[in-house]
């Protein structure tokens, strides 16, 4: 691989049987002249078949799809797979260690940075990796990611419009199995940067997910993270068994919705204290206050009202009370009838 990238694994993707190792990414800092951030990684090959990619971690501060997805990686043996499977649980490492979304090294957001760099800082190093050498060994990957300490959400399962038709209908029907509360399909706002693009490019099947957030980690959202993770794989054929509904669980069935532009942002008009009126997953009308915004150091002034922007569900809302003028409070959700 080291003419490919600097990164460097003591994994052979081509090798039979379960490989528990990691991506080693070299760095010189003022602790380490001559260091290494080991990102940890699960390879397991058995015969022929699809290579999928499961990865958590992209931001550090969301915790469920690498608690899920190291969970998964323990679990199986070569016995239980036809294919491969590529577990990367915690890609953004020094974000994953300070708990943070960004990298603390270089100041980064990794899912802002695709395709990477080979000769970049490390968080562009990561994503040169996984764009040149992990994802064309690819056919499919789910991403599990949730809201981290900023952004709480309805747990869904996501799919990003396409170009390509056969690609988008394959990806719709991997993004409707996974079990998740909400099944959602949108046009990307800004795809600068993102690795849906990168996997759209490749032919790859990209699906992501929101898994809860509010910088916790959730029993319910880490069951909803591996039944989306053991449905996808059984799906492709990559391991037995049936595909578990969330009416199997005793749950409603994945309702599929989107958002389409950026009226379903609802943004803090002022700063101050944000008091919500709404909980995850109400129905909002366009118009209506879903809260307001108090101004800790004016007595004098009245709080500012927050009015929804359109019609649908609250999909998210922001867990710190705390606000700054333009920051998102909350997306709303309509539910999708032209798919």
């Amino acid at each position: 691989m080291t003419n490919i990238s600097s990164i460097t694994t003591s994994i052979d993707y081509e090798k039979e049987g379960k490989q528990v190792s990691y991506l080693g990414v070299p760095i010189s800092t003022d602790e380490s002249a001559y260091g290494t951030i080991t990102l940890p990684m699960t390879v397991i090959k058995n015969g022929l078949g699809p290579t999928i990619l499961l990865s958590g971690g992209i931001h550090g501060d969301e915790y469920e799809g690498q608690v899920a997805i190291r969970k998964l990686a323990s679990k199986l043996n070569p016995s239980d797979v036809q294919g491969r499977i590529i577990f990367t649980p915690s890609l953004n490492l020094p974000a994953a260690l300070a708990g943070t979304r960004c990298s603390p090294m270089d100041g980064l957001n990794l899912n802002r940075v695709f395709p990477g760099e080979v000769n970049g800082s490390i968080t562009m190093k990561i994503a040169h990796y996984i764009s040149d050498v992990l994802l064309p060994l690819c056919d499919a990957q789910l991403d599990l990611h949730s809201g981290g300490a900023t952004l709480d959400f309805v747990p869904f399962v996501q799919m990003i419009r396409m170009q390509n038709k056969s690609l988008h209908d394959r990806s719709f029907e991997a993004l409707k199995i996974c079990g998740a509360p909400i099944s959602l399909v949108t046009t990307e706002l800004d795809s600068t940067g993102n690795i849906a693009p990168v996997c759209e490019s490749l032919g790859i099947i990209y699906i992501g997910s929101e898994m809860g957030g509010a910088g916790a980690v959730s029993k319910t959202n880490v069951g909803y993270a591996e039944t989306a993770a053991l449905n996808f794989l059984r799906h492709f054929g990559v391991i037995d068994g049936p595909i578990v509904t969330p009416e199997d669980q005793g749950r409603p069935a994945s309702r599929l919705m989107t958002f389409e532009d950026v009226s379903s942002y609802v943004m803090a008009p002022e700063g101050g204290l944000f008091e919500p009126f709404f909980e995850l997953g109400d129905e909002c009308k366009e118009g209506k206050a879903i809260g307001q915004v108090h101004f800790l150091e004016h007595s004098e002034k009245d709080p500012v009202v927050v009015n929804a922007t359109c019609d649908g569900i609250i999909l998210s809302k922001r867990p710190p009370g705390m606000v700054k003028r333009g920051d998102n409070l909350s997306i709303i959700a309509q539910d999708l009838t032209d798919e």
